[in-house]
């Protein structure tokens, strides 16, 4: 994985103690609230419904067990909230779950001492107070970590699937692409001032595991008939109000000229992109609005950077060599730890089968970790956790991990010798459900219970769903599933996406869920990416639980031997589904509708 030079942790130390300064000013009442606000969340500082929210950036996923202890450290001794503000928060959930039309779910306590892993990257932490920014700021630096890029009308945290340079079908290992683009935008200043936030991934390998399609620019390595290896460049992708997806505006970019035709996309945008609404000003409206149009300009700025200005961001080999010189495979060893797991056991075969990817390396496995587990939010890991991740990368993974897309953390250098081993340690810390790829290895943001923008709670619903699907015999009848969850239609949690979504919307101040089926975010098995469709009026919380069942009672009834969901829904139609869907309506509901 890629080390930071010295220029490397000079910047983002120094970073640091500028920040430092701006929110000792802030203190001083030197500068007001709105003044710090765009100086915060360049460093990657919210402000949510209850406490500041710290977001931290894991370029393309990668981490060390260094960071990861760092992280465990931040989580129990920074991620507090002060007894009076947390009695606040859990009273005004209180009130909210009492304002429920009709049914509700339980709504769990609120947790803190912990840090949750996005579907980008991301880590973050919900409870940390803004006078205590500064400080963890510095130890995220000590370990080259930082929120830079991670917040505010930029380019954000660049991604790449998690199995990048490992993956059997890898064509080429793209992150040291994606190292360059993070090293190239962070202080360009053509990113400084976007008419709106910007995000970006990578993918590798043959089969799109990066969602490359949903992303404002999504670059797939090829190579073309003369084994040069390329990217299809996709522009415009996105979720939230308007989901879109990305318009192919290159079959085939030669790699050397990433850079330079990145510049020409975000000069177009800069140009022509809105901003007098936020929520026409994403990249993707305007590429749906002008089409060919847009296409056209992106193609004539290119020429003009290769031409007028001597495409000065032209990628030699040199550098590439230098950056991908970070990425060679680790000294490995294997850990040899005894074990009394039986490697004939029912649940060992399903961890193999569901967890465990094969390497392109001989004797080396790709092994996942679940972070869906009954207890605990999607995504979430407290201090302890987060502790024994790192010991798990020191013995069994050369020091490294990965932070994947649908929020769990990868092994990427496990010998295969190691796996018993590797089981019962994971195991016994809740993380070997084999789960992988099936229903309860959910996406979800997390909801009402911490963020300001959403419109309902996804963490309740969430673990109804996980507490009633724990029978591994009817996860594994069912199949592969992606179920998506977003609070609100920003769509953090991915719905769009979903074979399955669950989107929270308001109505009067009130919570109600949308369900939609269909979605895809371009993989191999869910097909090309599209979006779902909505199968009904909304539903209330505890209706949730019930409408899933309904719908995949419905797929078990209707299903071909040995059928995927996603596959039969497409073959079959939505309509059986919707009327299974809205036949789980409780009258309740139905009162709360019509009142």
């Amino acid at each position: 994985m890629y080390q930071y030079t010295e220029f490397d942790q000079q910047f983002v130390k120094l970073r640091a103690q500028q920040f430092r300064d701006q929110l000792e000013r802030w203190q001083r009442g030197e500068l007001t609230d709105e003044q710090l606000l765009p100086l915060r969340l360049q460093n990657g500082w919210y402000i949510q419904r209850y406490a500041p929210m710290a977001r931290i950036a894991v370029p393309y996923g990668e981490i060390n067990s260094t960071q990861l202890r760092m992280l465990a450290r931040i989580a129990r001794d920074y991620d507090k909230p002060e007894p009076e503000l947390l009695a606040h928060a859990q009273a005004t959930q209180d009130q909210l779950q009492a304002a429920q039309p009709g049914l509700t779910l339980a709504a769990a306590p609120l947790k803190y001492g912990y840090g949750h892993f996005t579907t980008r990257t991301n880590v973050q932490f919900n409870w940390i107070p803004i006078t205590k920014a500064a400080d963890v700021m510095d130890l995220l630096a000590d370990v080259g970590m930082h929120g830079i890029q991670t917040s505010g009308n930029a380019m954000r945290n660049i991604n790449c699937e998690a199995y990048e340079g490992i993956a059997e079908d890898c064509i080429v290992d793209a992150r040291p692409f994606a190292e360059i683009l993070r090293q190239w935008s962070t202080l360009h200043p053509e990113f400084a001032f976007l008419p709106r936030k910007f995000k970006m991934s990578l993918n590798g390998s043959a089969e799109d595991r990066a969602a490359t399609s949903w992303y404002d620019i999504g670059l797939q390595t090829v190579r073309n008939d003369a084994g040069e290896v390329g990217f299809v460049v996709k522009v415009g992708g996105g979720m939230g109000r308007t989901p879109v997806i990305g318009t192919v505006l290159r079959e085939f970019l030669p790699w050397h000229q990433m850079l330079n035709y990145i510049e020409a996309v975000i000069r177009v945008y800069n140009i022509y992109g809105r901003r007098d609404n936020k929520y026409k000003a994403r990249i993707k409206i305007l590429v749906k609005a002008e089409g060919q149009k847009f296409i056209d300009a992106v193609e004539a700025e290119y020429q003009a950077i290769l031409e007028q200005d001597g495409a000065p961001h032209t990628i030699t080999q040199a550098e590439l060599d230098r950056i991908s010189a970070n990425f060679v495979v680790p000294e490995l060893k294997a850990a040899n730890l005894p074990s009394s797991v039986k490697t004939d056991g029912q649940l060992y075969q399903r961890w193999i089968q569901q967890n465990v990817r094969g390497h392109r390396l001989p004797g080396l496995r790709a092994v996942a970790l679940s972070f869906k587990r009954v207890g605990f939010a999607p995504g979430d890991a407290d201090a302890d956790t987060i502790d024994a991740l790192a010991q798990l990368a020191d013995q069994f993974s050369a020091g490294e991990a990965r932070l994947t897309h649908e929020q769990n953390l990868l092994l990427p250098w496990v010998h295969e010798s190691d796996l018993p081993a590797l089981y019962e340690a994971a195991r016994k810390l809740g993380l070997a459900q084999p789960n992988i790829g099936l229903l309860t290895d959910m996406i979800a943001c997390p909801g009402g219970d911490y963020c300001a923008l959403a419109n309902a709670r996804s963490l309740p619903i969430a673990a109804a769903l996980t507490e009633r699907y724990q029978d591994l015999d009817e996860l594994f009848d069912l199949g592969p599933i992606d179920l998506h969850m977003s609070g609100c239609i920003n769509s953090c949690g991915h719905h769009h996406s979903g074979h399955i979504g669950i989107l929270g919307v308001d109505k009067d101040g009130k919570e109600w869920y949308q369900i939609t089926l269909g979605g895809a975010d371009g993989t191999t098995q869910s097909g090309p990416a599209i979006p779902g469709k909505v199968v009904g009026p909304s539903f209330s919380a505890a209706e949730v639980p019930d409408v899933i069942e309904a719908v995949l009672s419905t797929f078990r009834e209707l299903r071909k031997p040995g059928e995927f969901f996603i596959d039969a829904l497409r073959r079959i139609g939505h309509d059986p589904f919707k009327a299974a869907a809205n036949g789980a309506r409780h009258p309740k509901a139905e009162e709360a509708i019509a009142e």
